[in-house]
Order: structure tokens, then sequence, then C-alpha cells
């Protein structure tokens, strides 16, 4: 504890906050190229941490900043491929240790989700005109 004659000659740094997605360098998106796509059941695709379960889908992504990150592919199945271009935004994954980007869907070369009917504008897909 310091004492008050401490407090003058000194004053209180405040702490400062730590930038949780510096890859992508204060900007709110970045466009990036797929390296390595985390696909297939035995080995590439990354497991959550206890206690849940499942195959989830990621890609190593090389942003334009130069950054090359881990970002989680939203949504069910994807068209992707290596050397694809992506769009990246922030965003963790709560069950996925060190994966801080998703990839934004229905923009570039990420198409949107098949079939998807509720919460469309999160997983780029357009309403389906009636018939």
């Amino acid at each position: 504890m310091p004492t008050v004659k401490q407090l003058i000659r000194k004053a209180r740094q405040p702490v400062r906050k730590g930038n949780k997605t510096r890859a992508l360098r204060g900007c709110p998106q970045r466009r990036g190229i797929c390296i390595r796509l985390y696909l297939s059941v035995n080995f590439s695709t990354i497991n959550p941490k206890k206690p849940n379960s499942g195959l989830r889908k990621v890609a190593r992504v090389r942003l334009t900043s130069g950054f090359e990150i881990t970002a989680f592919i939203p949504g069910i199945g994807h068209n992707l491929q290596q050397h694809s271009a992506v769009l990246v935004r922030g965003g963790r994954v709560h069950d996925l240790p060190g994966v801080r980007y998703r990839i934004v869907r229905g923009t570039l070369d990420a198409a949107g989700v098949k079939d998807r009917q509720q919460g469309r504008s999160q997983y780029g897909v357009k309403k389906k005109k009636p018939k």
C-alpha cells in the first residue's frame, strides 16, 4: 500500500485494455486467402473443449494485414477451398480455444448457407420469393 507522498510523486497508471482482434488492425473486417481448410472427419477438424463435442469447421487464413489466423466457418456446410478469398470479422468461438475470428458468409468466395429460413442475415442468405 503506497503512502500519500508516494502517490503524489508517481500517480497510479490506468490499466491498458488489450486488443482481442489484433490481426484486423482496427478495421471491422479484413479480406484474406484460405491457406488450409480443416474439414475431414479424421484429423483436420478442431474439437471443442469440455463439455461440448463435435467437429467444428475452421480455416487457416492469410489476411491482407500479413497475419495468419484461424477463422471459424459458421453455418451448416460450405464451399470454401484452398486459395478461396474470404472476408473475416472479429468474434471468438466460445468452445474453440484460440479461434478469435469468423468468416463472413455470403461475401467473396464464401457462399451463403443453403436452405436457411431464419437468421438469414448472419449467414448471407437472400429471402425466398413466395410462390
